[in-house]
């Protein structure tokens, strides 16, 4: 019996002690729940959960995470009041509405896809790199001229082609840089307005010599007009001088993204912040964090491009019938209109830094996107017409390509010292308008046969 009890106390022990010890370790000693534990449920020991279903805070999170997906990327954005127009748009062709109507929805749907587009862009660019983020940008960029482009090589409307292109980049160097200058200066009259000369002067040698490259097929096909073979070497010029001008812009990315990034880049220079100015809740966000994950602006970068390009295919088609309805010239319709729609949320972002006195970013969007069409855009269209075998060359007629010649110069004059005023605004801006009223009066006709030759009907047609 003496030894049974002594066993029993032994055993009564060990239990209590084990029992504190687990109180110890699970925290009932400090006021917790003391029920008695099990040595197998101890906090130490893994324990095996059973499957359960997801509860209603779980679902009512993802909704509110969808939620707020659709809120940043659709209605985070000043222009989200011309969203309706892209269901508009496609409800109109689908059920065979007059073709200037689908023209006109698709051309206000493209303003903001455009400016979705360059933001989601912006938004990988923070998870890819910098390498990385400057050629999303150079092929995101100008999305909306580069599909445009696309699909009038498809349907081998080279005129509206070269005149998008080109009118996209008048625009940004009269229209963009001269209404920041102006609105900048007006409201900082009392105060001088400076920039770094750096980056205007590599942007001006790039498009100086995109320039060259334009004039000298001009200036080689009038050189050599008793020669049959004229239209073979001006096609071939073009196409080498297309490869040398992507190669000056990849060397460009290169010397501003790498070899010159410090002396390029300064604190208020990153183009990058443009579409930050557009979105509802500026304050809120920062412009050296993404504010959406890499896959969900991947899926929304892919999902708005593909309705870009539904609506981009709606704009070439029925160009022709808009002109012919509101008896407007089809170049004034390619140069003047469609890349003032493209180019709509960076108008509005350049204008918002200039009045914040940050020219420098303002100069960053508007020389740069211009950057972007002539020497990036321009020769990519020239190649995929190539291996299209569509005879795409660089000679845009003698007056379109006086016209650029001039706008750069004229740029380039403007910029050269450093600093800035409303008069400098007001001379490019009344250049803009001078150059939309030529094209407004300048009428060609637009000769499908022609066109699906690829001969340069803009030249020949107008002399």
């Amino acid at each position: 019996m003496t030894s049974s009890r002594m066993q029993e106390e032994i055993n009564r022990g060990l239990e209590s002690r084990g029992d504190c010890i687990i109180k110890e370790i699970s925290g009932s000693g400090s006021g917790s729940d003391e029920r008695p534990h099990n040595l197998s449920t101890s906090s130490f020991l893994p324990t095996v959960s059973e499957p359960r279903r997801a509860g209603p805070s779980e679902s009512s999170g993802m909704l509110r995470q969808f939620w707020g997906n659709i809120r940043l990327v659709i209605f985070g954005t000043k222009l989200c009041f011309l969203i309706p127009a892209i269901p508009f748009a496609i409800f109109a062709q689908l059920f065979g509405f007059a073709r200037p109507w689908v023209f006109a929805l698709s051309l206000l749907g493209l303003a903001p896809l455009a400016e979705r587009v360059s933001f989601l862009t912006e938004q990988i660019a923070y998870f890819t790199g910098p390498t990385v983020g400057g050629l999303l940008n150079a092929t995101c960029g100008n999305a909306t001229e580069l599909i445009i482009a696309l699909f009038a090589l498809h349907q081998r409307k080279i005129h509206v082609l070269k005149y998008s292109l080109l009118g996209s980049i008048l625009s940004n160097l009269l229209l963009v840089l001269g209404s920041s200058l102006l609105c900048g200066g007006l409201v900082n009259l009392n105060m001088e307005q400076t920039f770094d000369k750096k980056q205007a002067e590599v942007n001006s040698l790039l498009l100086l010599l995109g320039l060259l490259c334009h004039l000298l097929p001009l200036m080689f096909g009038n050189s050599v007009e008793a020669f049959n073979d004229r239209d073979d070497s001006v096609l071939w010029l073009s196409r080498t001088s297309s490869i040398l001008m992507l190669v000056a812009y990849f060397a460009y990315l290169f010397f501003q993204l790498r070899t010159h990034k410090r002396l390029i880049e300064s604190e208020e220079s990153m183009p990058a912040a443009t579409t930050t100015l557009l979105m509802e809740d500026e304050d809120e966000l920062s412009e050296n964090e993404a504010v959406i994950s890499f896959w969900n602006a991947f899926f929304w970068l892919v999902t708005m491009t593909m309705t870009m390009a539904v609506l981009s295919e709606y704009v070439v088609g029925t160009i022709e019938a808009a002109s012919n309805s509101w008896n407007i010239p089809v170049n004034f319709i390619s140069l003047i209109l469609l890349p003032i729609v493209g180019n709509a949320a960076e108008h509005a972002g350049s204008i918002i830094f200039a009045l914040k006195n940050k020219l420098d970013i303002s100069l960053g969007v508007a020389l740069g996107s211009a950057t972007q069409i002539s020497m990036f855009v321009v020769p990519i269209c020239v190649l995929v017409a190539w291996m299209m075998g569509i005879p795409m060359d660089l000679d845009f007629s003698r007056l379109e390509t006086s016209c650029l010649g001039f706008t750069i110069i004229l740029t380039a004059f403007t910029l050269q010292g450093g600093n800035s005023h409303y008069i400098k605004g007001v001379v490019l801006c009344l250049s803009y308008s001078v150059i939309a009223t030529c094209f407004f009066f300048h009428k060609i006709p637009t000769d499908p046969i022609k066109a699906s030759l690829g001969e340069k009907s803009v030249g020949v047609l107008a002399a």
